[in-house]
């Protein structure tokens, strides 16, 4: 499991470098800055259901393969 967030485990960044994506690339195809997908990675922040929506059809997984409560 990746860097998590006290409320959010995720598994964004594993996930993301499966998928041969820089967290440049990955910022571009959900339309949010790459600097917030960093965040997201780093445990610093907990994204909107929009935003985990977008990450999760980005890679091809459910949001509970990104996302999961501790």
């Amino acid at each position: 499991m990746g860097k998590h967030h006290e409320k959010l485990l995720n598994n964004l960044e594993t996930l993301r470098k499966e998928a041969g994506l820089t967290q440049q690339e990955m910022s571009i195809k959900a339309e949010v800055s790459r600097k917030s997908i960093n965040a997201i990675e780093n445990g610093v922040y907990v994204p909107s259901t929009v935003l985990a929506l977008k990450i999760s059809r980005t890679l091809d997984c459910q949001v509970e393969d990104l996302f999961e409560l501790p």
